[in-house]
């Protein structure tokens, strides 16, 4: 594989840091980290500009909090400017690190994401004799249980540039495992899983496999041959990538069951909404059914829920619930 030097000039340079600046604002221009930045924008970005073309740049101090969605997750944030560096860096590297990614994987990647593994899933399961059965995995703890030194040396297989891996190996090193919450840190998840992915495509020639983050599907018309690929997963994880799976991993036939992946319920012939989801949905629907509303206000409202909505079979839902098919209007 061909390494790539001669990037972390273009990283530190002004109209690199002026874009990341702007990408790192959009939708937080009143948080109070930007506003004080931005009280001097020009000395602000010179001081980083002189910090990272000096290599003296330094990650910042994590705030760490706690959010529940549903269920609970610790979430580390950073300061403004350290947010800028990492939308620096990955003006310049996304494109390189995009690269590496096989085609099945869904998150966090321009062009892709839920409604696109979604459209694909649909496609294959088309195929019913070839995907009557599914092996659903995912990683126990996975952002803080990526090893540094695993990380680095996967960067490695395509970057040489000395200064820039000596800034990611800063960055890396600031915080155990991979902070949930670092922009950089959902690329670095999809780039520890990588050449796992190629290893399931490649040498084991496995056609319908997805993976959104850790959350990994494997379709097969033959359950034992999904049982021994999981003995293979199990060990390729722990001795390659110093990871274990989830006690809760599964084969089990699509037609009865369906497949719970990205907030959907996957089936031969149709898909339903994931039933947490759908309870919330139905919560919302309720309190805004007691209120005075328009329909374009109540449409503004349930927006978010008919997302979910417009990608499964889910009319009579919507029909139950809402009522007035002009508000969801398909």
């Amino acid at each position: 594989m061909k390494r790539i030097g001669n990037l972390y000039d273009k990283v530190c340079r002004l109209d690199n840091l002026n874009l990341a600046y702007d990408k790192a604002r959009k939708g937080k221009a009143r948080q109070y980290g930007v506003r004080l930045f931005e009280k001097d924008i020009e000395g602000n970005l010179h001081q980083l500009y002189n910090e990272l073309v000096n290599e003296a740049y330094r990650t910042s101090e994590y705030k760490v909090f706690t959010i529940h969605d549903p269920k609970e997750r610790e979430i580390s944030s950073l300061p403004f400017r350290d947010r800028i560096v990492h939308h620096a860096i990955m003006n310049v590297m996304e494109p390189i690190w995009t690269s590496v990614f096989i085609r099945q994987t869904y998150s966090c990647i321009k062009g892709r994401g839920i409604h696109d593994v979604l459209n694909h899933l649909k496609r294959d399961l088309k195929d019913v004799e070839n995907t009557r059965y599914c092996l659903k995995i995912d990683i126990r703890k996975f952002y803080p249980s990526i090893d540094h030194d695993i990380l680095k040396q996967i960067i490695r297989k395509k970057i040489k540039d000395i200064r820039l891996l000596n800034l990611l190996d800063e960055i890396i090193d600031s915080a155990p495992g991979v902070p949930i919450g670092n922009y950089l840190s959902q690329f670095f998840a999809n780039l520890y899983l990588s050449y796992f992915d190629h290893w399931l495509k490649e040498d084991h020639k496995v056609k319908y496999y997805y993976r959104y983050a850790d959350d990994m599907v494997i379709l097969s018309g033959n359950k034992p041959y999904l049982h021994g690929l999981l003995v293979e997963i199990n060990h390729y994880l722990a001795t390659r990538l110093n990871l274990q799976l989830k006690g809760n991993y599964q084969v089990f036939p699509v037609m009865s069951r369906g497949i719970d992946f990205v907030g959907y319920k996957l089936y031969h012939t149709h898909i339903l909404m994931r039933k947490s989801i759908k309870k919330r949905l139905c919560r919302k629907a309720a309190k805004l059914n007691k209120k005075d509303l328009t329909e374009k206000e109540y449409r503004v409202r349930i927006a978010p829920w008919l997302g979910w909505a417009r990608h499964c079979n889910s009319c009579h839902l919507l029909k139950t619930v809402i009522g007035n098919e002009k508000v969801f209007g398909f």
